[in-house]
């Protein structure tokens, strides 16, 4: 019997290659945000929001955390969140959201595992809190 242990880890710095790159991102980036906006508490804060430049953010940020070209360009998330009245409740049913729509891939569970981990750990940035991408 062979120790999996010891048996060598996907890099994770090639993550954003593995999976697929910008194609499997934009494809990702549409399937989350459909459900993102059918959720009656979610879709209100993106009532006033220009859709076509949330998604070049959303990739850019998708592109920095899974190692990417793209860097992010945008504001601190603390300050682009500020002021929204985005609650814990919220953050959580968006990475909730995230996370089903990972799972509905042809992704493996270690890849979904690591993108979630990877996207979820700015989750504290969308209520103020330190740590993260543009923090």
């Amino acid at each position: 019997m062979t120790d999996t242990a010891d048996s060598p880890k996907p890099n994770d710095d090639n993550l954003w290659d593995r999976i697929g790159g910008q194609d499997r991102v934009d494809a990702l980036l549409e399937a989350f945000y459909v459900r993102v906006l059918d959720d009656p508490e979610l879709a209100p804060f993106f009532k006033d929001t220009p859709m076509d430049r949330l998604r070049r953010m959303q990739r850019e940020f998708f592109s920095t955390a899974l190692g990417g070209p793209l860097t992010y360009s945008g504001r601190p998330l603390a300050h682009v969140h500020h002021g929204l009245g985005i609650k814990p409740v919220h953050v959580q049913l968006f990475v909730e959201h995230l996370l089903a729509t990972l799972k509905d891939t042809d992704l493996g569970e270690d890849d979904v595992q690591r993108i979630y981990d990877r996207i979820h750990i700015q989750a504290d940035e969308l209520i103020g809190r330190a740590g993260g991408l543009g923090g």
